[in-house]
């Protein structure tokens, strides 16, 4: 390329693009190779089989008009505007909010706004999806936000939109529990065994009744454990024939010990998350080992 007279810059941005679009195939499939990327904003991406299930829930709850807030490089919008819903997707990063527009290009419902996300005008929106800023970028590092209340948009906005309209919310799958409103519905997801998302719900869009619920998803199979509230542990035991360690999506749900009643199991110990019976189970929920050794 520079040899046919491109500049060192622009070289280096095409380079970089197509280094982050080999790293997006895992969350974007084929749509990899025609979107554009940055680091940061490819690493928060939600991954495009998980936005799917995002923009089902509105278009099931009957929303037909979105507001992404913080929309990054534009993964949940594109699959919103996907099943034909109309979309305002914002992000208060300019280079971010022009990438979005590129990549949201095929859908002509959807439009991009650079603008931070508490600026955008609302009206006639019935339903919105934010993904807080979880990581900063400086001097070319990417580093991760610990602290939710740094998160940008704040909790308190995104969280204070759930009185006027149906709204989720993307958290980090470690969030501490006590940042969840006790009226929300919190869904951890895993994909392939790695823990993906905190999803807190609220209005239309949360399930009635359901306050922990833990989606397992390996291939194209998806199961899901759920409870109206943390499920209590259950009681603790002698090490069996058999140990099962939950999924991670189970453990942050805690829903441990549901699932541990449901399969006539019980705790290893009260420290930890291992679970043991005498008689084998099968569980998209849980790894069996065999005992061979105490």
């Amino acid at each position: 390329l520079r040899r046919q007279g491109h500049t060192a810059g622009l070289v280096a941005t095409v380079l970089s693009q197509s280094k982050l679009r080999a790293k997006a195939r895992a969350k974007f499939g084929e749509f990899a190779s025609r979107m554009l990327f940055t680091e940061a904003g490819l690493e928060q991406a939600t991954r495009l089989k998980v936005a799917a299930l995002h923009a089902g829930r509105f278009s099931r709850a009957g929303v037909t008009h979105v507001a992404d807030l913080g929309c990054g490089i534009g993964g949940d919008a594109l699959a919103l505007a996907a099943i034909d819903l109309e979309v305002t997707a914002a992000d208060a990063d300019e280079v971010t909010a022009a990438i979005a527009a590129y990549n949201l290009t095929p859908f002509p419902r959807a439009r991009v706004l650079h603008a931070r996300a508490e600026e955008v005008a609302l009206g006639g929106i019935g339903g919105a999806w934010l993904d807080p800023a979880r990581r900063t970028t400086a001097g070319g590092t990417t580093k991760r936000i610990t602290d939710a209340s740094d998160y940008s948009p704040g909790l308190d906005f995104a969280f204070g939109l759930a009185g006027r309209m149906a709204v989720g919310v993307k958290l980090g799958p470690g969030t501490d529990l006590d940042v969840i409103p006790a009226d929300a519905e919190a869904q951890w997801i895993s994909v392939d065994g790695d823990v993906v998302e905190l999803g807190v719900w609220f209005g239309l869009v949360a399930r009635p009744g359901i306050r922990r619920a833990a989606l397992v998803i390996r291939g194209d199979a998806a199961h899901e454990l759920t409870a109206g509230a943390d499920s209590e542990d259950a009681p603790v035991g002698p090490i069996g024939d058999y140990l099962y360690e939950p999924d991670g999506s189970v453990i942050r749900a805690r829903l441990i010990g549901a699932l541990a009643r449901a399969n006539g199991a019980w705790m290893a110990s009260a420290g930890i998350a291992y679970l043991t019976a005498d008689v084998p189970f099968e569980s998209p929920f849980a790894r069996c080992f065999r005992v061979l050794e105490r």
